[in-house]
Parts: structure tokens; C-alpha cells; sequence
């Protein structure tokens, strides 16, 4: 059986997976979206390097806080960086800028529209007869 990582420490896309938690059709997601690079072996196999892991970690995080693959992408060098909020980094604050924006209008649409449907229902509870 060979080896998932092999003695430079590249790691094949199931050990990728393991580490990372990460299915390994969403792996070749984010690859195919330009995310992760791998290499291929002369048997087709992908092979990430070491550091592909952090990147993935990055990704998930990112992806769990709501933003999307195109906003991730936007992350450039950013997203390989260890701890994505201990250095200032610019084209992340103009996506979380980017994304707030669209959540608050998001959020001010919703309550208008709560504000309307509780108008509405109180002006129909106060035609019914008691």
C-alpha cells in the first residue's frame, strides 16, 4: 500500500480530507474553483503540500461565517495565511465591509417586512368579532 504523504510530506487528496475534515468531492470543488492547487503523480493521483491544509481551514471558516466561494476568492494570498485575523489584511476587510453591507440590507428588508405582516395581522385580529 503506498503512502498517503509521501517523505516530502505531500499528502494525497484522502489524507487531505482527513486533516481537514473535508469531503473529498469538496476538495476538488475548491480546486476546480481555483482555491487549492495540487500536483498530479505519474499515476494521476493528486498530491497537495503541506500547506494546502491551513488554506482548506481558512475555507471552511470562511464558508461557515456565510460567505461564499466568489467572496473567498477575493481573499487572494490572504486565505494561506495561518491566522487570518492576526494580520491586517486588506482585500479580507473589503469582503467582511462587502458582506455586512449586504446582510444589513438584508436584515432591514426582513423587518420591514415583519413590521408589514404584523400590521396587517393585528388589523384583521381587530376586525374579527369578539
Amino acid at each position: 500500500m503506498v503512502s498517503a504523504v509521501d517523505q516530502r510530506g505531500w499528502l494525497r487528496i484522502g489524507e487531505l480530507a482527513r486533516r481537514t475534515a473535508t469531503s473529498t468531492r469538496s476538495l476538488r470543488y475548491y480546486e476546480q474553483r481555483g482555491l487549492i492547487v495540487s500536483d498530479r503523480e505519474h499515476n494521476g493521483y493528486r498530491r497537495y503540500s503541506p500547506d494546502v491544509v491551513t488554506v482548506v481551514n481558512n475555507i471552511r471558516r470562511l464558508l461557515s461565517a456565510g460567505l461564499s466561494i466568489e467572496d473567498i476568492k477575493q481573499f487572494g494570498s490572504c486565505v494561506r495565511s495561518p491566522s487570518l485575523d492576526a494580520a491586517p489584511c486588506a482585500p479580507a476587510l473589503e469582503v467582511y465591509e462587502q458582506r455586512l453591507k449586504i446582510l444589513q440590507t438584508k436584515i432591514d428588508t426582513l423587518q420591514h417586512l415583519h413590521a408589514t405582516l404584523a400590521e396587517h395581522t393585528e388589523h384583521l385580529r381587530a376586525q374579527l368579532p369578539s
